[in-house]
């Protein structure tokens, strides 16, 4: 039986100049290691909350909450996918987890990736969703909005800009206006205060070159109705990742919200099958 989900506030040397301490959630059978790498504007709880239960019936699952985001505060200097990806590998240190593989959801994509181009010895797969290999100018173009609005505290804006494109258009016209408000108010409320500084790592973001050299078993996770990261983002990096499976989740940015057991499905499957070293 999974072990009910826990958190503890712990130092890690990545982040030992900018912030003291970082979240990490720890929950799990005693199974093969997961980690876990949260979105830009999210966190573990929020992004992988309604899976976690499912993931941890099979694996020993840890997340860390980036800077600005959950109980960890927010760092004194820009964010970089280094620190982020080895301060993931320092959690799964002090758990204990030898190998592991990596759940990278959105932006959490480029962190999976990059921990298993600094880490190719210990990542046993790596799972991404509604992530991309590089950000385009569709993602550039709207990260600089995102980033402006979350900078200035127009957090109502930002919600605005936010909620059409991260639901799947056929579920928010199913809305009423005043739900769609309600939304707008729930989605304001939720953003972190580290949301310009996660968002910041989107402008040029280009992980073609190293991803072409991962040789690592591979599931990517497309959200076919996802008009934040475009399904052809999603698609090039399936292409460019060597081997990587593709499978398309008919969902928009947010699978853990509209097919939270679908997506836990596919992610265990994948990583309980031969494929998984």
């Amino acid at each position: 039986m999974p072990v009910t989900a826990t958190t503890e506030t712990a130092p890690y040397a990545p982040y030992a100049r900018t912030v003291r301490t970082v979240r990490t959630v720890r929950t799990g059978s005693g199974g093969p290691g997961l980690l876990l790498a949260h979105g830009g504007g999210g966190s573990v709880e929020t992004n992988f909350g309604p899976v976690l239960d499912a993931l941890a019936a099979g694996f020993s699952v840890v997340g860390v909450d980036y800077p600005g985001t959950g109980g960890t505060p927010r760092a004194d200097e820009p964010l970089r996918l280094d620190d982020m990806a080895d301060q993931l590998v320092a959690a799964a240190d002090a758990e204990g987890l030898e190998r592991f593989a990596v759940l990278g959801y959105s932006l959490g994509g480029n962190v999976a990736v990059r921990v298993a181009a600094r880490h190719p010895q210990r990542v046993t797969a790596i799972v991404l969703t509604a992530t991309f290999a590089r950000s385009g100018n569709w993602l550039d173009l709207v990260g600089r909005l995102w980033k402006e609005l979350a900078e200035r505290g127009e957090r109502e804006l930002m919600a605005s800009l936010l909620v059409p494109l991260v639901l799947n258009p056929t579920v928010l016209e199913g809305l009423t206006p005043g739900e769609v408000e309600q939304v707008v108010r729930d989605t304001a409320g939720s953003l972190p205060p580290g949301t310009a500084d996660h968002v910041a790592l989107l402008d040029g973001a280009d992980l073609r070159a190293e991803i072409a050299c991962l040789d690592v078993p591979a599931l990517v996770v497309a959200t076919t109705e996802d008009l934040l990261v475009p399904l052809a983002l999603q698609r090039e990096l399936a292409d460019t990742l060597p081997g990587a499976r593709l499978v398309e989740l008919p969902t928009g940015h947010l699978p853990f919200a509209e097919r939270p057991a679908e997506w836990a499905a596919l992610v265990t499957d994948f990583l309980s099958g031969p494929a998984v070293r």
